[in-house]
């Protein structure tokens, strides 16, 4: 069902009873980037009502450090639907917000803050979280850039109870999908989030209908995604070129791969490993008719675009012609 204006209030009253046509289940859908939007869509779309919409607070960003909303409470607002933007979701008022709606569930999608013990208790089917990964591997904030800066050919998205441990819920369902030799975490998150919000769907059809029971997560096969900072896309230009190639895509788009150029930093669109190698040592470049190379263990990689600081991004043919690099000098360095 498609959100609408002319909401209930938040804290408005609730009939205990539904009449014949009336939404499956009253949800809060809690959720903040893009990519949480694709699964907004898709339960307005639904038979479920989103009555309200939980997501982070306005933040300042970019240049200007202009104040800007969420996507989530963009789209939310697009749709007429109340939106809450708690500095934590531990605040009182919130709390009391929460039990106010009287929400049968709800869903979480890339919501960015803990939801402590006092609110998931508050629905009468918890909170049911999509995230993107084959639990239990890549518990954590990053399981897309972490799966396929380890090489992994297969992954996923899944649906669980949301507990308070860190991902360690029951699992409702999974979906599975394979990574591709040059998908970046954009190209693969972009997918994961279209076949993730036709699974939370499903889910919450299975729970309004009585039919679902969440599994238990295998005690094996458990790895950590923790969130990727700036500092952790600085690329080493010792490690493999295969190495170096997923750890590029895996930070691509956000929050982008980089490294040093004459002081001054040099962002990295994708690159591409080469199997042969040139003699070249780790960081140091060459400028040929293959392109702009760039030494790493055992190979070197083939330069895509990059961005000078200040500047947009350019092919890496274009930036050589204006740095003209001399024998020898190396990025990174």
């Amino acid at each position: 069902m498609a959100g609408r204006a002319g909401l209930p209030a938040l804290g408005g009253a609730h009939p205990d009873a539904r009449g014949e046509g009336e939404p499956a289940l009253r949800l809060l859908f809690a959720g903040t980037p893009a990519p949480a939007v694709v699964a907004l869509e898709a339960l307005q779309d639904s038979d479920h009502e989103v009555i309200a919409v939980l997501t982070r607070p306005d933040a300042r960003s970019g240049r200007g450090r202009k104040t800007s909303r969420s996507p989530v409470a963009e789209r939310a607002d697009t749709a007429g639907i109340p939106v809450l933007q708690p500095r934590s979701p531990r605040e009182p008022e919130f709390l009391d917000q929460l039990a106010e709606l009287a929400v049968d569930c709800a869903p979480v999608v890339a919501y960015g803050a803990l939801v402590p013990r006092a609110a998931l208790a508050v629905p009468r089917l918890g909170w049911v979280n999509l995230h993107f990964s084959l639990l239990p591997a890549w518990r954590g904030a990053a399981p897309v850039q972490h799966a396929i800066m380890a090489g992994d050919e297969v992954t996923g998205a899944a649906t669980f109870q949301l507990e308070a441990g860190l991902d360690t819920g029951p699992v409702f369902g999974v979906v599975t999908e394979t990574i591709g030799a040059r998908d970046t975490a954009g190209d693969l998150l972009d997918r994961l989030a279209e076949s993730g919000a036709r699974l939370l769907v499903a889910t919450l059809d299975g729970l309004a209908a009585g039919t679902l029971v969440a599994e238990p997560q295998p005690a094996d096969g458990v790895s950590l995604a923790p969130r990727i900072e700036t500092a952790d896309a600085q690329v080493d230009w010792a490690l493999p070129a295969h190495v170096v190639d997923r750890r590029v895509r895996g930070v691509t788009p956000v929050p982008g791969a980089w490294t040093t150029w004459r002081g001054d930093r040099l962002r990295l669109g994708p690159v591409e490993p080469l199997p042969a190698a040139p003699g070249l040592a780790p960081g140091e470049l060459a400028v040929g008719p293959d392109g702009v190379l760039v030494g790493a263990a055992g190979g070197s990689v083939r330069l895509g675009q990059v961005q000078p600081a200040g500047k947009t991004m350019l092919p890496a043919a274009d930036w050589a012609r204006g740095a003209r690099p001399a024998a020898g000098e190396r990025l990174g360095a």
